[in-house]
């Protein structure tokens, strides 16, 4: 597993709304606006699905997900991929739709999408542009 160091923690931090993209096994790419990721340690991020269609078939079919890392505050820019698990009961399904609906009590929290970040790739243009970072 690859962990996040301080500042890129810090930037995700900072960003409000996340582009997530998954692809169906046959490569066909999705982009989605996420409100609930949440960074859970340095190495694990979990999305909240709250209206996912294609998002999760894509998951279902293919793990691969990435997330892009970005806002006005974040000092820069960075893509998260890893590897997406789905979870609609336990422990930490139940942790995830308690924080979903506290902060949003009309939202369905209908799944944990659980990402291990597997790597990390500089966004920012430039010569490093593309360059994997962890």
């Amino acid at each position: 597993m690859v962990k996040l160091d301080e500042k890129m923690k810090t930037a995700f931090s900072k960003v409000k709304i996340f582009p997530v993209a998954t692809a169906s096994k046959d490569g066909v790419p999705n982009v989605v606006p996420i409100g609930f990721c949440q960074l859970v340690d340095d190495e694990t991020i979990w999305i909240a699905d709250n209206f996912m269609l294609k998002s999760l078939a894509n998951l279902k079919e293919n793990p691969n997900v990435a997330v892009y890392v970005w806002g006005p505050d974040t000092g820069g820019c960075f893509q998260i991929k890893g590897k997406a698990d789905i979870i609609d009961s336990g422990e930490k399904f139940e942790k995830m739709q308690s924080i979903v609906h506290a902060a949003k009590p009309g939202l369905p929290a209908k799944t944990l999408i659980e990402v291990e970040i597997t790597e990390v790739f500089q966004c920012a243009p430039g010569p490093d542009a593309g360059k994997k970072l962890l």
